[in-house]
């Protein structure tokens, strides 16, 4: 039998049957009958790229049921020579060389996966070469699928945080966080994904130290006298960079909330002689 990459084509030829050795009969065996010899081609290693070789090898075998027996029962005198004959020497068909799908691109929802596809054709016992798909005669193998088709459980999307407030000095930045679908169609309430997993809504975070209070006055009030000397007054607080009352302020520099104030007096004067009544 010749066998080259996969191609099988028995043959058989038969030798007759030379007659028995002196020094063994046919009578010794078990059943009736005498050895015989059949030579038949075996499969050998390859002899080129693409041509195999038979090799013909001679056996000893009973007449009676065709069973094979050892050397010994045959003559060896009468054993023909081994000989070889090349085989299979037409190319065998290019054939699909497919490899193994490499990683899914996505892990649920959906992703592709792809594999090496080649037209390949056998020129030596270990060598081979590549030709153009149109070179393999059967269907091309499919490169590229979908897979992970499932749904992907529900996740934690959150938004853009907010400006740090207040303005200086520490404060927090806060976020929504919302439980959304993969494809971030749908929103799910928050017990439908996993609580350990969610993202913090609310950092601290700082704009630089905050200015100092100061003092901040209000507007002199009107004097307290009419004419003459007299007093003003004016409110005078201690405020925060907010607007917040504080008692930090230092003392040193702290505006007055009182001073003294001057009135113009009227420069007529007046009579203390009363006009007689008439009667």
């Amino acid at each position: 039998m010749c066998v080259f990459h996969g191609c099988l084509f028995p043959t058989i030829y038969s030798i007759p049957n030379p007659p028995p050795s002196s020094g063994h009969q046919c009578n010794s065996l078990p059943l009736a009958g005498r050895a015989g010899q059949l030579a038949s081609f075996k499969a050998n290693t390859l002899a080129a790229a693409w041509t195999g070789v038979q090799r013909q090898e001679a056996v000893c075998k009973r007449l009676d049921d065709n069973s094979i027996v050892q050397n010994n029962y045959c003559d060896p005198d009468s054993k023909p020579p081994e000989n070889q004959r090349a085989c299979n020497t037409e190319p065998c068909p290019p054939e699909w060389f497919i490899g193994d799908w490499l990683e899914c691109s996505k892990t649920c929802d959906g992703g592709m996966r792809t594999r090496a596809v080649l037209c390949i054709r056998k020129i030596g016992p270990s060598e081979e070469e590549t030709l153009d798909y149109s070179g393999c005669l059967t269907h091309r193998p499919i490169e590229i699928e979908s897979c992970n088709n499932q749904s992907c459980p529900p996740q934690w999307v959150a938004l853009d945080w907010s400006e740090c407030t207040p303005k200086c000095g520490p404060g927090f930045k806060h976020r929504i966080v919302l439980c959304k679908s993969s494809d971030l169609s749908k929103t799910f309430p928050a017990a439908q994904c996993p609580e350990e997993n969610k993202p913090p809504v609310r950092i601290r975070c700082s704009l630089g130290r905050c200015p100092p209070p100061r003092w901040v006055t209000g507007d002199w009030g009107q004097c307290s006298a009419q004419c003459g000397l007299g007093q003003q007054m004016r409110t005078v607080q201690c405020l925060s960079y907010t607007g917040q009352a504080s008692s930090d302020c230092p003392e040193t520099v702290r505006p007055p909330s009182m001073q003294q104030c001057e009135s113009k007096c009227d420069s007529t004067p007046i009579s203390n002689t009363e006009e007689p009544v008439p009667v």
